[in-house]
């Protein structure tokens, strides 16, 4: 029976600005994350949806919940669905990494699917663990489910359901709190929606 995946990502986060390396940084949603969260409850209230799935990050469990209220569904937790681990590059900047980690950087910018950073993980470990949570949900749910990911989480995804090499995450944008959708037959996964956000007003 046809399936849909609606794949979010969390909402905005609080942070200073500056773009830093944040994968499981546990870091809640700032006040513009909680709205847009709130308008994806608005906004996906009229749908049948069978379970809500997140990470078990502060960001991504709070939008999950906030988006459940309205489905009267308590999200389940998964620990493999986090955001990937950037090691010791964790909460540093750009600037921070090309200065203490020249080489690194360098050796990540030429393989960015297997470079591992001190202490993290590769996007090819981190999209084992990712797409084999993915092959779980869809395997113990029936009907259409929502899952609540990070930024590379949800590009892992979007690659396996395009058949992309992981080599082209980066061509997928993810803004805070956007809808991805995915539909789901014997015939495989089709991709129906990328990156759409909801305009908080209006």
């Amino acid at each position: 029976m046809p399936r849909k995946i609606y794949l979010v990502r969390h909402g905005e986060i609080a942070a200073d600005g500056r773009r830093r390396f944040i994968g499981q940084i546990d870091l809640p949603l700032s006040d513009a994350g909680r709205k847009q969260a709130a308008r994806l409850r608005e906004e996906l209230s009229g749908l049948k949806i069978s379970g809500i799935f997140c990470s078990d990050l502060g960001r991504s469990f709070s939008t999950a919940r906030i988006i459940g209220e309205k489905h009267h569904l308590e999200p389940v937790a998964r620990k493999d669905l986090r955001e990937i681990n950037l090691g010791a590059w964790e909460g540093l900047t750009f600037d921070e990494v090309c200065r203490k980690y020249p080489v690194d950087f360098k050796r990540r910018g030429e393989d960015i699917v297997h470079y591992r950073p001190p202490g993290g993980e590769s996007y090819a470990r981190c999209a084992g663990r990712v797409l084999t949570a993915l092959n779980d949900i869809i395997n113990s749910t029936e009907g259409d489910v929502l899952i609540v990911g990070h930024a590379g989480v949800n590009r892992i995804i979007i690659c396996r359901a395009l058949g992309l090499p992981l080599q082209n995450l980066f061509r997928i944008t993810q803004d805070y709190g956007c809808l991805n959708i995915i539909a789901l037959d014997a015939g495989g996964f089709r991709v129906v929606t990328v990156n759409h956000v909801f305009g908080l007003f209006g």
